[in-house]
């Protein structure tokens, strides 16, 4: 067991049902994180796993990099926990808003909904400020 794993032990131990109630982030969402890498998983297996504080405090940055509109792969990234080895870039979709005649704007199409929203907002201020240069410049 590493050095961290036996401090740890030594401190507070949850069980799973503890783990979602202390970090607002649902069983089966956590086992999905451990799953794809984002968190470590259970200090002891089995019918009697527990978790430990680092895992409180993992999935509390986890809900809020999600709150800023982060997407899982960008939080895996950004935490290092995105494991998959990959041989190609994997596609990506792509949204294209037409500002005016000479400007269109290209989003990603797999961005979160509020990050989506906060894009949509800005391009439309940005629209509203190009036809007003526009009627100015007339």
């Amino acid at each position: 067991m590493a050095k961290r794993d036996k401090e740890e032990n030594r401190h507070r131990q949850m069980k799973l049902e503890e783990l979602a109630e202390l970090s607002g982030v649902p069983a089966r969402t956590i086992r999905l994180y451990i799953s794809r890498g984002l968190v470590d998983g259970p200090l002891r297996v089995g019918r009697g796993a527990v978790y430990g504080e680092r895992h409180l405090e993992r999935l509390k940055m986890i809900r809020q990099m999600k709150a800023e509109g982060l997407t899982l792969r960008e939080i895996a990234i950004e935490l290092g926990g995105d494991k998959e080895k990959e041989i190609l870039p994997q596609p990506s979709a792509w949204w294209s808003y037409r500002i005016s005649e000479d400007v269109v704007v290209s989003v990603r199409a797999d961005i979160g909904p509020w990050r989506g929203r906060q894009i949509k907002k800005a391009l439309k201020s940005f629209a509203d400020g190009l036809r007003s240069v526009k009627k100015e410049e007339k």
